[in-house]
Formats: structure tokens, C-alpha cells, sequence
């Protein structure tokens, strides 16, 4: 099963459903496809679409999944890579009025450069990514606390 997570801010990404759509109905992606839309109005034949779900039924679907395609979103990858799944990450475009700026181009970016996922930078690259993620290995997600930890640390012994 692949899950889609578009995140819950108020922007569509049509652009992606709809290529999802068209790579289900031309068979070039077998498994089922569940997708939670969010703000995304698509009504499909070929996708399992649901606007919103409670937090521990999305991380069940996370759970169950193959793949995970998702927005350029950091709290949508980083709760899959944590599950150590296979992600595809597409950003939403301001060009596109998928969102204000274009600042998930770069959180794609920097996390396939490390990688942990398979970046993209448009929707058209996506049958090339989907058959990249059957051989994909992503890097071991281990978070950095350490900056955190240190600041609360000093703070307390200022006190």
C-alpha cells in the first residue's frame, strides 16, 4: 500500500494527486493508493482519498505502508523516515499557488541530498522516482537534540 500525506495547512496540490492518478490508471503503479488530502478537493476512481484523520490512525496508515509520497512538508517526512519507510517527496510550488513560497524545494532537497529520501522537483518526475523507491535504501534517521539539550542545559545552570 502507498500512503500520500499532504499535510493539514491550507493549500491544495492537485498536481500531484492528478499524476498519481494517471500513473494508477495506466498500471504503472500496482498498490492501492491511500491518500490523505487535507485542504486537496480530487475526486478519483483509482485513490483512496480522505480529507483528515486523527493522529494514531494516520501513523497506522504510515505503519502498514510500502511507500510514503508526500508534499515537501518537514513534519510529513520526518514522521516517515522515523518509521524508516521509503519516502517520496514532491514540494508545493508558489507558481503553482501550492503555497507562498518555495521554501519546501529546499527541505525536499536537503533531505534527499542526505539521503533519507527520494526528492523530486516536479510531479513529471514521479514514475521515475516510484521505480527508483523499489531499490531505495534511505539513510537512518537520527535526530540531532544536541543544540537543544545544550541551551537547556546552560539555561538551568544560569539559575
Amino acid at each position: 500500500m502507498i500512503l500520500v500525506m499532504l499535510g493539514t495547512q491550507n493549500n491544495s496540490f492537485k498536481r500531484l494527486l492528478k499524476e498519481l492518478d494517471r500513473l494508477k490508471s495506466k498500471d504503472i503503479i500496482k498498490e492501492k493508493i491511500i491518500v490523505q488530502a487535507g485542504y486537496t478537493e480530487y475526486k478519483s476512481d483509482n485513490l483512496e482519498i480522505f480529507d483528515f484523520i486523527d493522529k494514531e490512525e494516520l501513523e497506522k496508515y504510515q505503519d502498514e505502508a510500502n511507500l510514503i509520497i508526500t508534499h515537501g512538508g518537514v513534519g510529513s517526512i520526518i514522521s516517515s523516515i522515523k518509521k524508516d519507510k521509503v519516502v517520496i517527496a514532491v514540494p508545493r510550488l508558489k507558481e503553482y499557488e501550492e503555497h507562498v513560497n518555495n521554501h519546501q524545494k529546499d527541505i525536499v532537497e536537503s533531505f534527499s541530498n542526505n539521503g533519507y529520501i527520494i526528492g523530486i522537483n516536479d510531479v513529471k518526475e514521479l514514475e521515475g522516482a516510484y521505480k527508483e523507491s523499489k531499490k531505495f535504501k534511505p539513510k537512518k534517521y537520527i535526530p540531532n537534540n544536541s543544540k537543544i539539550i545544550k541551551i537547556v542545559e546552560d539555561f538551568i545552570n544560569m539559575c
